[in-house]
């Protein structure tokens, strides 16, 4: 992840209003497609268990919880692009290539560049959506100005305060900041039930119990408060109902700008 942060710098404007859509041909294909969800839901388990810990640090959590995310996108890139997508992208960014997996691998690599900078950046925030639709799902990477939605949660981090306090309000502050991760853990840990509620097992659930589902989800941070917000999000059916064979960039549904109004403070700008 260091040599992405370090070598990879492409452009917004590859994400802005595109999503992935990929194929789901398959139960092979679903299987690796849920798998990758469940990476996603675990690594908020692992962040939640951090944030309940005293002795541990949010940014250890965060760290943890990007990993598995990391590892999604990974999966992803390798499946669409192949082992080569790292360079791939870098053509694409260069602009040596503007073929669809070039454009996809920029776009994967693009929201992990930026959504690693979440820690070290305030006023950002990540506003992820997926879509699972019969026969492919969507990824829409979404980052917007801000750093919370009308229904995050929030929790601070003594870590990040600028201000300097004395002895006594330090302790007190350092009590609140954990109480605050505290209760904000058992609410990742819901959200991590959500995920897998609407992306479950293919070998377990009849196809049309799992056929649709999606989430929408958004973290950012301002100064020594972060916020966390996951939700379900119904898919438009209608949208695709023709058959894949590869993935490619489409244009962001109506999903997302209804997400976008219900959740955003009017007038935030969204990248």
């Amino acid at each position: 992840m260091g040599y992405q942060r370090e070598r990879f710098n492409g452009s917004i404007d590859v994400l802005h209003e595109r999503a992935v859509r990929t194929p789901l041909p398959d139960k092979e294909a679903e299987r690796e497609f849920h798998q990758n969800m469940m990476r996603v839901a675990d690594g908020l388990d692992r962040k939640a268990e951090m944030l309940a810990d005293p002795d541990v640090s949010l940014l250890t959590a965060y760290e943890r919880e990007l990993e598995a995310i990391a590892e999604s996108y990974r999966s992803r890139l390798q499946r669409v692009v192949g082992d080569e997508y790292e360079s791939v992208a870098l053509s694409y960014a260069r602009g040596e290539r503007d073929d669809p997996f070039a454009a996809i691998a920029a776009y994967y690599l693009e929201g992990l560049w930026r959504m690693q900078q979440r820690i070290t950046v305030s006023e950002m925030l990540f506003f992820p959506i997926i879509l699972r639709y019969p026969d492919c799902f969507t990824v829409n990477i979404r980052f917007a100005a801000g750093h919370t939605t009308s229904e995050s949660i929030r929790y601070e981090s003594p870590e990040h305060l600028v201000e300097e306090l004395n002895d006594t309000h330090d302790e007190l502050y350092t009590s609140e900041c954990l109480y605050s991760q505290k209760e904000a853990a058992e609410e990742l840990e819901a959200f991590a039930e959500i995920i897998r509620e609407e992306f479950p097992d293919p070998d377990e659930v009849p196809f049309e119990e799992r056929k649709t589902g999606g989430i929408v989800s958004a973290g950012g941070r301002k100064g020594s408060e972060f916020s966390s917000m996951l939700k379900r999000v119904e898919p438009d059916v209608d949208r695709f109902e023709d058959i894949m064979t590869e993935a490619t960039l489409v244009q962001e549904g109506a999903e997302a700008k209804r997400t976008e109004e219900e959740l955003l403070p009017e007038g935030t700008f969204v990248l």
